[in-house]
């Protein structure tokens, strides 16, 4: 399984969006400070995630949340 998911930063109230195929170890890196685009951004709150069944369905769900329509989207969602 492959997961596209939604981080918001309780900080600054920013989202961020990525994929992986490991969501919990994922997750877990992002608390601890090991993702760079999220290090200075904690603490953080998984929001949203899709799981899907192949890699590139995740990939282009996550480049799809980072357009204006997807981020429209999400905003309905949550």
């Amino acid at each position: 399984m492959y997961y596209t998911y939604v981080l918001k930063s309780l900080k600054d109230d920013k989202l961020y969006i990525g994929f992986t195929n490991n969501l919990k170890q994922r997750f877990q890196q992002h608390q601890l400070g090991k993702v760079a685009a999220t290090k200075n951004r904690l603490p953080i709150q998984l929001i949203y995630f899709e799981a899907c069944l192949e890699k590139s369905k995740a990939i282009a769900r996550e480049k799809y949340f980072k357009t204006g329509f997807g981020r429209r989207f999400l905003k309905t969602r949550l």
